[in-house]
């Protein structure tokens, strides 16, 4: 088997303490995490060197063995000095291991070494303990992870909707901790989990129903390092933070905008998540928007639609003027061109402008109104509902 050097992947000395491990751990863990290099295999590769440089160097006992060997590992092989299924040898070796040194009755070696018991003990733990010996599992060691996103409800009037809006906001968000950059602990000594209890498992309701899932601070093992007393084990420390925001022109309800990184904080150096800001448009007194376009219903007098006339009608930007033809029927629909709302894919462009009219009649007619409308109707005979078949 290759060995390999845990130190030199770490890269720190051999007579480095365990701050200084535990230091370069979480800089190389950040630099190489997958959720940082994503499809990145040759990252993902030397990730996994470091998380096992860790495990061991980290580990008093397993550092221990290493520094003696040159190499650990947990499964015995036949690499290993002990390993397993390796038959003795000439000159009373086995796995390529020479025991002649070694005084079984005494448990020392001829040259006052380590004694073969203590390397047992070393390799399995307590006084004497034999191979297979069940050791406490370790608390998770936690790894670098992104933030969560947060999303926050906006309200915007009809107008500000087409112009666009620049605005602050508050947002109480996380930040990694100051303290344990993180991690949730400062590298104290093993606990129970005190959000479980011990027990692994924390209750959720969901409904009406109660069910039962892994304690996310401990990841299911019920102990876990001495919390962090900044952010009680988090990671994450609360703040509040008025955030500048820019609304772009044409968005509608529903739309959402993306603010990079303003969303709850990431642990161990990985990115914070992203605040997301959700549009809620409110409406016009007279315009309907349906996507980019605007719709509009405007009156207009019998006279102005039978001899035709210029008029103003309502737009997002203010009143503009529309020709209205001679003849112009009840129902009639005009268009102004890019009068409607910006689109946000481009900018560029925008939508258009949708008017119907419709002919409003005079609530009340006077007498010499009515006479007119009589000679109307005898100079200008005319049965509408003659392709009807309708008299």
């Amino acid at each position: 088997m290759a060995k390999k050097d845990y130190y030199q992947t770490l890269g720190v000395k051999k007579d480095a303490k365990a701050d200084e491990i535990k230091k370069s751990y979480r800089r190389l863990a950040r630099k190489f995490h997958p959720d940082v290099n994503p499809n990145d295999k040759s990252a993902e590769e030397k990730f996994k060197e470091v998380q096992e440089a860790y495990d061991v160097l980290s580990d008093e006992k397993k550092r221990k063995v290493f520094d003696r060997f040159g190499y650990y590992n947990d499964n015995l092989d036949p690499d290993s000095p002990f390993g397993a299924g390796a038959g003795a040898s000439a000159g009373g070796s086995a796995a390529g291991f020479d025991f002649s040194g070694f005084d079984f009755s005494s448990g020392s070696t001829s040259g006052g070494s380590s004694s073969f018991r203590d390397i047992f003990s070393d390799l399995f733990g307590g006084s004497g303990g034999a191979p297979g010996a069940r050791r406490e599992p370790e608390p998770p060691r936690p790894l670098p992870k992104k933030g969560r996103d947060i999303e926050i409800p906006l309200a915007l009037s009809f107008e500000e909707a087409f112009t666009g809006l620049t605005t602050n906001i508050t947002v109480n968000r996380s930040e990694q901790c100051s303290r344990c950059q993180g991690a949730g602990d400062t590298g104290g000594p093993v606990v129970t989990c005190t959000t479980c209890k011990g027990t692994g498992q924390v209750m959720r309701t969901g409904g009406r129903l109660q069910f039962s899932q892994p304690c996310p601070d401990c990841e299911g093992t019920g102990r876990r390092r001495t919390p962090c007393s900044l952010c009680n084990g988090k990671g994450t420390t609360p703040k509040t933070e008025q955030v500048k925001i820019r609304i772009p022109a044409g968005v509608d309800t529903g739309s959402r905008v993306r603010i990079p990184k303003k969303g709850h904080g990431g642990r161990l150096g990985a990115e914070p998540g992203d605040l997301f800001i959700l549009t809620n448009v409110g409406k016009h007194k007279f315009l309907e928007r349906r996507g980019d376009n605007v719709y509009v219903t405007v009156p207009i007098t019998v006279p102005e639609a039978a001899l035709g006339a210029k008029i103003e009608v309502p737009t997002v930007e203010g009143k503009a003027q529309l020709k209205i033809p001679s003849g112009t029927e009840s129902g009639q629909k005009f268009r102004l061109r890019e009068r409607g709302f910006p689109s946000l894919r481009n900018p560029k462009l925008r939508g258009d402008e949708f008017i119907e009219v419709k002919i409003s009649l005079p609530k009340v007619i006077s007498e010499e109104t009515k006479e007119l409308l009589r000679q109307f109707e005898k100079s200008n005979a005319e049965n509408p509902r003659k392709a009807m078949g309708l008299d």
